[in-house]
């Protein structure tokens, strides 16, 4: 019975391939180091485990979070990984010159050939005094399209400017995209990365659908790819269970404006009227349950989305509980050596 229901799930998501977003979170009583450490290591499993990539995220002076600068940790991430493709989820363009991370990403690519991807975002620091320190004005006008194509005319050798070293291979480039950055992605006809309430959102199928004939019409094959939470344990309760630690933290993050790192499982920790209803909300937007559940919760965005890739962005105290998700979801898409 075991066996048919693996290759049950298999069927399920024949030509759909599995990746992982690893945010590098801080766990409350160890230094910001180890969640670099446990990144590293995730990623390593991860290849053993057959997931087409392992991408990593920017976030400036977050207490809950490690990974400020991406090409540093995906450097490091690609010296110890051999096969599995290794990127950023993403690099936020506002905060960059177009024509640095072009070097960057190019100086990773002649390094790691045929392995770097280059997911960006339009995203601005967490707060005004992050934002003050990466010299970015929230009011400033959104140069974004204007940024993307100048990144892409570097990496492709178009731009008056010649990048060092020249990239033998093409840098993948993917837009990390809101209902807006759909349409600048089908206009770029680069692949699209989708996650967070976008993906709730009644309108997404059409949105989607723009993007793929926006895509089309600028010489391109469209290429989407969901974002989601997704935490697969022995039962429903226990992945509950999993998920809390990040919804706490969402919690602080809306009602205190500070986003913590992640502390254990504590049922009987008080909440705020407030605070209760995040915590809900975040748990009810994660994939979580045993395999059977996850595996028909992830079939129906699959199919109402038309995604071509999952890229799960799951985050949770225990370590261990994390790695068995994993390995569990891993089972569900791929026929994995363990």
């Amino acid at each position: 019975m075991r066996v048919a229901r693996r290759v049950l799930r298999q069927m399920m998501f024949p030509q759909v391939r599995l990746s992982l977003l690893d945010r590098s979170r801080t766990r409350a009583g160890e230094p910001d180091a180890a969640a670099l450490r446990h990144t590293v290591e995730r990623a390593r499993r991860a290849e053993e485990l057959g997931y087409h990539r392992f991408w990593v995220a920017e976030h400036h002076a977050v207490p809950g979070i490690a990974s400020g600068s991406p090409p540093v940790l995906i450097a490091a991430v690609a010296a110890r990984t051999e096969r599995i493709r290794v990127g950023s989820g993403g690099v936020m363009l506002p905060n960059h010159q177009p024509f640095v991370v072009a070097e960057q990403f190019a100086m990773l690519e002649a390094l790691y050939p045929g392995r770097i991807d280059l997911g960006v975002g339009r995203s601005l620091g967490f707060t005004p005094p992050v934002r003050r320190a990466l010299r970015r004005d929230s009011a400033a006008p959104d140069t974004f399209a204007a940024d993307l194509a100048e990144l892409r005319a570097y990496l492709d050798g178009s731009a008056p400017v010649t990048v060092r070293p020249r990239p033998a291979l093409p840098v993948p480039v993917f837009v990390l995209a809101t209902s807006r950055g759909l349409a600048i992605a089908g206009d770029a006809g680069l692949p699209v990365v989708l996650g967070g309430p976008v993906l709730d959102d009644e309108g997404i199928g059409e949105g989607l659908a723009d993007y793929r004939a926006r895509v089309r019409a600028a010489g391109a094959e469209p290429y989407v790819v969901v974002s989601r939470d997704v935490l697969v344990a022995d039962s429903v309760a226990a992945a509950r269970a999993l998920a809390l630690p990040e919804a706490w933290a969402l919690a602080a993050a809306r009602t205190t404006g500070q986003f913590p790192a992640l502390e254990p499982v504590d049922v009987g920790r008080p909440l705020s009227a407030r605070q209760r209803s995040v915590v809900e909300e975040a748990v009810d937007r994660t994939v979580h349950g045993d395999e059977e559940t996850v595996a028909e919760a992830l079939a129906g965005l699959l199919a109402r989305t038309g995604a071509d890739e999952l890229l799960v962005s799951t985050s949770t105290f225990d370590r261990s509980a994390l790695r068995d998700s994993d390995a569990r979801l891993a089972r569900m898409f791929t026929a994995v050596r363990t």
